[in-house]
């Protein structure tokens, strides 16, 4: 494809919103074309994605069997407004509810909405009304769950809220247990324990400010939850922090709310990534790998008892766009793709294949401090020479490295996509496509080997 690419990026400079991107590296890229796993620039050269879109195409750049339905949509119903409605609406929200019941013994219903700070905002909706208005949240220290203001309040970062006035409903946030940076003398259960007990030391009596024993009551209504940390480095915690953590929930009676946007849809070789640990939530949030980035949809499910119509009743939140039927077609076919076969064994496989070529990677580089995952969600941390300091420098090299489309495989020019993740941003946080076959992992131990160390020489 033929572009004039000085053109474009002086029209870009001049002319968009810097506000609603965050451009990897300068000049910012341009592609021009995708499939599979890999990008491609104007020149034709491949960039093979280990990102893909931060987990939003998990079935890879033009799937044939989505792409089909898609267009089959737009032949037949390509747009009804929201408060009609259309088969593949209710087809869609019946398969989840279903699913849910099935998994964890729970009816629920399926409330759709356009992206996932979006869905984050109604879900808060729905836990502020079954909390009789209460404002108040628990989550994670490095959680993310998005940037409008609601889903700021509940994200860590500070400087994702500095500019924007006083949040008065901030959330408080609990450490994370993060076994690689776990205190000395701790195994990362212990670890994960002693967070649980720290947290759960809040209810001891009323001037921990925010348990009343007289009338058993807490001033917060839920615990907003990523199973797996997304933005925050891809962090997988010991196997017994979450049902710990969901004991003192039920305790004191607080909410659990999941956040499955980015971790959601197979990542983890599970539908949802919280089948992992043992527990079910009480709202579930879904997006982006919904519709393999095709057209915008998320949504929530909820129990019964939060999301009724007598208790969450018609219009108490609304968007235009929500349950649009490409979305809505695409998702339910991406859920029946997904369970005609043993798809998250598949993923499994996958997934240890990538962790034992970064493991060997490890092995030959000092500065892989960690390499750590759960299915096809994995993560390098990149350090220095000692293997546990974090070398930020060393890794925005390698990103702009990979981005320069100039590493080599088999005789062709090649690039590749990493994304930058972590509480000091030194993770390289893989999503590479759930479709990904061993050929393309076995390219991508060869590009990251080729790119570390070419960095590694500034």
């Amino acid at each position: 494809m033929s572009i004039d690419e000085k053109q474009l990026l002086q029209d870009e400079a001049r002319y968009c919103s810097f506000g609603d991107t965050v451009h990897y590296v300068n000049p910012p890229k341009i592609f021009t074309d995708c499939e599979g796993s890999y990008m491609y620039d104007s020149k034709g050269t491949g960039y093979l994605d280990l990102q893909m879109w931060y987990s939003a195409v998990n079935f890879g750049y033009k799937n044939k069997r989505l792409d089909q339905v898609l267009h089959q949509q737009i032949d037949t119903l390509p747009q009804v407004a929201s408060q009609y409605l259309h088969p593949s609406k209710i087809e869609l929200a019946k398969f989840i509810a279903q699913d849910a019941e099935k998994k964890w013994g729970e009816q629920g219903r399926v409330h759709f909405n356009v992206g996932g700070a979006q869905a984050i905002d109604d879900s808060l909706k729905v836990v502020r009304n079954a909390k009789q208005g209460k404002s108040f949240m628990f989550a994670f220290e490095g959680g993310y769950h998005g940037r409008t203001l609601g889903a700021s309040s509940i994200t860590s970062s500070y400087r994702y809220r500095r500019r924007y006035g006083h949040f008065g409903d901030r959330a408080q946030f609990i450490p994370f247990p993060y076994p690689f940076r776990r205190p000395k003398g701790m195994t990362a259960e212990e670890y994960a324990d002693s967070i649980v007990q720290q947290f759960e030391r809040k209810f001891e009596n009323e001037y921990h400010a925010i348990w009343d024993p007289k009338v058993q009551e807490c001033e917060y209504a839920a615990f907003y939850i990523e199973p797996i940390q997304g933005t925050g480095g891809y962090v997988v915690p010991p196997a017994n922090f979450f049902t710990g953590l969901k004991r003192v929930l039920d305790k004191y009676g607080i909410l659990l709310v999941v956040d499955e946007i980015q971790m959601g849809f197979w990542r983890t070789g599970k539908l949802w990534s919280v089948e992992n640990f043992g527990i079910t939530p009480d709202v579930l949030v879904f997006a982006k790998a919904l519709t393999n980035g095709l057209n915008p949809l998320s949504g929530l499910w909820a129990k019964e008892e939060l999301i009724n119509p007598t208790t969450f009743p018609p219009g108490s939140t609304h968007s235009t766009f929500a349950s649009n039927p490409l979305g809505t077609s695409v998702g339910l076919e991406v859920m029946k793709m997904t369970h005609e076969i043993d798809f998250g064994k598949q993923v499994c496989d996958s997934g240890a294949y990538f962790l034992e070529g970064l493991r060997d990677l490890q092995t030959r580089h000092p500065e892989i401090g960690d390499v750590d995952g759960l299915g096809l969600a994995l993560r390098a941390e990149i350090c220095t020479e000692d293997g546990f300091t974090p070398n930020r420098e060393l890794l925005d090299r390698m990103v702009d490295i990979g981005l320069a489309g100039d590493l080599e495989y088999k005789g062709q020019k090649r690039g590749l996509v990493l994304d930058v993740g972590g509480y000091y941003k030194n993770v390289i946080t893989f999503a590479p496509s759930l479709m990904i076959s061993r050929e393309e992992i076995d390219e991508a131990m060869y590009l990251l080997d080729q790119l570390i160390t070419r960095a590694k020489k500034g």
